[in-house]
């Protein structure tokens, strides 16, 4: 198990549907920001930095999934609590807790790699296996 790093966000106006309650996809937008910034409170570079020192572009995404408990609404503050509980050879499994006030509104968990560009297309990315050290510095 890693650390638990803890981003905060404030639901506004923009970020809810016509019934006044957050659109679902932004909650997997708050996962990936508070992703990067897991990576960010370890230690880790920023992305356009890995890229130029050892061609690391990020962190992409291959699964998600989330199952949501309670609303979030206009004016809330949040807390997605995020980790890492898994780490494989190229993949590692993130869980993040979103809660108001300590109460959990939505639990999900994202498989991701690390990827570079592909050599042959660099259009495409390709899964590297996790750094070493950049694993050490979650842990």
């Amino acid at each position: 198990m890693s650390k638990t790093i803890i981003h905060p966000v404030r639901v506004e106006f923009g970020d809810c549907d016509p019934a006044g309650i957050v659109y679902f996809p932004n909650f997997f937008r708050w996962y990936d920001a508070a992703s990067r910034n897991f990576f960010h409170e370890c230690g880790v570079p920023p992305w356009r930095d890995t890229e130029k020192t050892r061609g690391i572009i990020g962190t992409p995404v291959v699964d998600i999934s989330s199952r949501f408990v309670r609303p979030a609404t206009y004016g809330d503050r949040i807390e997605v609590h995020s980790s890492i509980v898994e780490w494989n050879d190229k993949t590692f499994v993130m869980q993040h807790e979103i809660k108001r006030d300590g109460e959990l509104l939505c639990e999900g968990r994202d498989v991701r790699v690390f990827a570079i560009r592909h050599p042959d297309d660099p259009a495409r990315i390709k899964a590297i296996p996790i750094p070493a050290d950049i694993r050490e510095m979650c842990s």
